[in-house]
C-alpha cells in the first residue's frame, strides 16, 4: 500500500511539472454546467454498466468487452488504439520513408503488440495480408473508408475501400469509419456508414467513428470552428445516432460554432 502512495504522488508531481503554470486551473477545476453523476464515466463494467441497456446484441457486448479487456489497459474501462491508415490518408512514401520498417504491414501490429494496445485499427490491404497469423493475438478493427489524396483537388470526402463481411471473414472485432460532418459529400457518408455499421452489429462486431468536422467555411474570422464545441459535439451525436460504439474526435477549444459560420 506504501509503494503504490508513493508511485501515485510521484505521478501527480509528474503531471503537475508537465502542465507548468496552468497545473493547478487545469488539475483543480471542477465543471458545473452537468453534474458528475449524469455521466456515463469510463470502468472495467462499462460494457455491464452501459452498454447491454442498448440494443447491441451479445455478440456485439463480447467484442467490445474483448476489445477493453486487451493490452495493458485491460480491465480499465480505457481504451488505447493503434490507428495506422497512414498508407492511403497521407501516402505511403510520405509516410513510412522516415521509418521503412512499416512498409511491411506485420511491423505495424507488431508495434501495436509490443506497445500493449488494445487494439490496431488499419486498412484492408494492411490487416488482410496478416490476418492468420495475428488476429488472433489482438482485436483487429479494420478502417472500411478512407480520404484516397489522389485526386485533384482533393475533396474533403470518404469513400469505402470494402465491405463489412469481407472484414468479419478476416478475423476482425471491429470495423473503424471517419465521417467528414460538415462536408458536401457527408451526407452520402452519414448514409453508408449507417449501412455499414448496421450489418456489422448484425455480424456482432463493433463500431468506431472517426467524427471529423472538414468546411472551409468553419474558418471563420473569429477563430477555426473545425474545434468548437457546439458543432464537435452535435458531430458526435450524429455519429452515436447511426449506432458508433466508440467515438474519436478532435477535442474542442472553443464555443460557439453555430453562431459564427451562421
Amino acid at each position: 500500500m506504501a509503494t503504490e502512495m508513493r508511485r501515485s504522488a510521484s505521478t501527480i508531481d509528474r503531471i503537475e511539472e508537465l502542465l507548468g503554470d496552468e497545473a493547478r486551473t487545469l488539475l483543480d477545476h471542477r465543471a458545473t454546467t452537468i453534474p458528475r453523476e449524469q455521466l456515463y464515466l469510463p470502468g472495467p463494467d462499462f460494457v455491464d454498466r452501459v452498454v447491454s441497456q442498448s440494443d447491441r446484441s451479445p455478440s456485439v457486448l463480447r467484442s467490445l468487452q474483448a476489445l477493453i479487456d486487451h493490452g495493458r489497459l485491460a480491465g480499465t474501462g480505457y481504451v488505447s488504439i493503434l490507428p495506422v491508415d497512414q498508407g492511403v490518408e497521407h501516402s505511403g512514401g510520405a509516410s513510412f520513408a522516415p521509418n521503412p520498417q512499416y512498409f511491411d504491414p506485420e511491423n505495424i501490429v507488431k508495434l501495436a503488440i509490443e506497445g500493449g494496445c488494445n487494439g490496431v485499427a488499419s486498412t484492408f490491404g494492411v490487416l488482410g495480408s496478416i490476418a492468420r497469423k495475428y488476429a488472433h493475438k489482438i482485436p483487429f478493427i479494420v478502417k472500411i473508408n478512407h480520404n484516397e489524396l489522389m485526386t485533384l483537388p482533393n475533396r474533403f470526402d470518404q469513400v469505402l475501400f470494402g465491405n463489412v463481411k469481407e472484414a468479419h471473414n478476416l478475423g476482425a472485432i471491429a470495423v473503424g469509419a471517419t465521417i467528414y460532418f460538415g462536408s458536401e459529400e457527408s451526407t452520402r457518408q452519414i448514409t453508408e456508414i449507417a449501412n455499414a455499421f448496421a450489418y456489422a452489429h448484425e455480424l456482432g462486431m463493433a463500431c468506431i467513428l472517426w467524427c471529423y468536422l472538414r468546411n472551409s467555411k468553419f474558418k471563420t474570422p473569429e477563430g477555426d470552428m473545425h474545434a468548437a464545441a457546439d458543432l464537435t459535439g452535435q458531430a458526435n451525436h450524429l455519429g452515436v445516432t447511426i449506432q458508433a460504439d466508440i467515438v474519436k474526435q478532435k477535442l474542442p477549444e472553443r464555443n460557439g460554432g453555430y453562431l459564427a459560420v451562421e
